[in-house]
């Protein structure tokens, strides 16, 4: 089978073509470009059917467990396929780790290290209880989130574009910072006794609830992270698309109602948003994959993410 590969404007990568015997199947492929080419190991590699310019044809992306029979047409033993690089990439293990990583370490910084004398305040810090179990509840959110990205969470995406720690980083890294300032900050004014007692409460129901999520999603894929889409059934799940997402946006709304602060209330919506965003358009994919036609199930009326609101 001889195969060619071009760029989107139509250059050829390999100069000649890849010769391949007639089982070979998309890594191998794969190998076989990052072996001429040096540069562009598999999980830099995205491979497409070409498509005709102003075509709205959706573009086949090759799967690399395929046979390279699939995408030719009749007894052709002839592919053109496209390459695009995706840039140099790392794993998600690597991504997650060094994303949590940083409020993992940001927060106790404020909490135990005299930081506030760079800021102007001279005098001896109180520290009330509320801020010391903040402290304690914080790193076990993220704790608990490196170790489900080591030991829980399977991945179908074995790799992500290096330029996302960079932006993840600095996103986590960033409101890390904010919260923790004004949380431990000298002059914090903390909320009731019982008001924290309630709000840490149900946070800590909460984050081991979205363990537990986790875990019910963890157990939907293979240890190499296949299985494709599914159902997610089983606890929160039975009422709620993305209980993962409802769970972590609740604790995060337990920590504001322990500790008040603007920091920790502008962290809330903007992680808000984004998660929303997410399950909106997981709900949706998962809606249309199972429409109940042919054979498929159909996906159950569930909330998206925000009961009794979405």
């Amino acid at each position: 089978m001889k195969v060619t590969v071009v760029s989107r404007s139509g250059r050829e990568i390999i100069k000649g073509g890849i010769d391949l015997n007639d089982s070979a199947t998309v890594a191998d492929l794969q190998a076989e470009i990052h072996k001429r080419t040096k540069k562009f190991y598999p999980e830099r590699q995205r491979l497409t059917l070409p498509v005709q310019p102003g075509s709205k044809e959706k573009t086949v992306v090759l799967g690399y467990k395929k046979s390279l029979k699939d995408y030719t047409s009749g007894n052709s033993d002839n592919l053109t396929v496209v390459f695009k690089d995706l840039g140099p990439q790392v794993s998600y293990r690597t991504l997650f780790f060094f994303e949590y990583l940083g409020p993992l370490i940001i927060f106790p910084i404020f909490y135990y290290l005299p930081v506030y004398q760079f800021f102007g305040y001279k005098g001896e810090r109180v520290i009330h209880p509320v801020q010391t179990y903040a402290m304690y509840y914080w790193c076990f959110h993220y704790f608990k989130r490196i170790m489900e990205t080591f030991f829980v969470h399977r991945f179908s995406h074995a790799t992500s574009p290096l330029s996302n720690v960079f932006r993840n980083c600095a996103y986590y890294w960033t409101f890390g910072a904010y919260i923790a300032y004004y949380v431990n900050h000298p002059h914090y004014s903390p909320v009731s006794d019982l008001q924290m007692k309630i709000g840490f409460g149900f946070g800590i129901l909460c984050q081991i609830s979205n363990f537990y999520c986790h875990i019910l999603l963890s157990n939907l894929r293979g240890p190499d992270g296949s299985g494709g889409y599914q159902i997610p059934r089983g606890f929160l799940f039975n009422i709620v698309t993305c209980a993962n997402y409802t769970t972590e946006i609740y604790q995060w709304v337990c920590f504001n109602i322990a500790t008040q602060t603007i920091a920790g209330y502008v962290f809330l919506v903007v992680a808000t948003l984004i998660m929303t965003n997410w399950a909106l358009a997981k709900h949706r994919r998962l809606k249309k994959l199972f429409d109940g036609k042919d054979g498929k199930p159909k996906y159950p009326r569930r909330w998206v993410i925000l009961p009794p609101f979405l």
